[in-house]
């Protein structure tokens, strides 16, 4: 595979207008933190909302007001998040407004300053991960090496068919984690047009990290 050529299969560009609205207020260099923040939370919950459309139904019979009536409610695994360190954050209460019930763990990795791979330092998962049905989640997917590295570390602790979750990705990113995890599905809200000489995401939206937490 050619650098920056990905499989379009496996990756889903989720064009919603609200979620493309709220993006475009997301890329603007004058959103500040607050409402940078409040609208990372929407757009995850918007775009999880997407994700989970196939999850299986099984019908049941509860009492409404006024008689029996047979309806449906989730069944099978249970939903699991894992956001990676420290911009995933951002996204995880948005989705855990539409979904409380999920469970949320956390992968912590930073880049070795000599090898400029990604170095895992901290990862917990909620209990019976492998029985969960699992979303990795960051807002950038830039080169791909950090999304690939936490990909690796769910599926060695049990996950079988995670599924990747960013807002903005480019097309190098995504060849990355396809080379190494040809199996998982990728949900973008938008994949933008190459990485600059520092590895920003162009045209992107900055660094998310520091746009969510107010640091420099």
């Amino acid at each position: 595979m050619r650098k920056g050529a990905f499989r379009l299969g496996q990756v889903h560009v989720l064009d919603h207008p609200l979620i493309q609205h709220k993006l475009t207020h997301i890329r603007d260099k004058r959103t500040g933190t607050k409402e940078f923040r409040a609208l990372v939370q929407e757009v995850a919950m918007l775009m999880v909302y997407e994700i989970t459309r196939d999850l299986p139904l099984t019908e049941v019979t509860v009492e409404t007001p006024v008689a029996t009536a047979k309806t449906k409610v989730i069944a099978g695994k249970t939903l699991a998040i894992v956001p990676v360190l420290r911009a995933g954050l951002g996204m995880v209460e948005g989705i855990l407004n539409l979904i409380p019930a999920a469970k949320v763990g956390h992968i912590g990795l930073y880049r070795d300053p000599e090898t400029l791979q990604p170095i895992e330092y901290y990862c917990k998962l909620p209990a019976h991960v492998s029985d969960r049905d699992v979303i990795v989640v960051d807002p950038m997917l830039a080169t791909g090496g950090s999304a690939a590295a936490a990909l690796t570390a769910v599926k060695q602790r049990g996950v079988r068919e995670p599924k990747l979750m960013c807002l903005v990705a480019v097309p190098e990113g995504i060849a990355t984690v396809q080379e190494q995890h040809p199996d998982v599905e990728i949900y973008v809200a938008a994949v933008d047009d190459h990485l600059d000489d520092h590895g920003y995401i162009v045209p992107g939206l900055g660094d998310a990290g520091d746009r969510l937490f107010g640091t420099k």
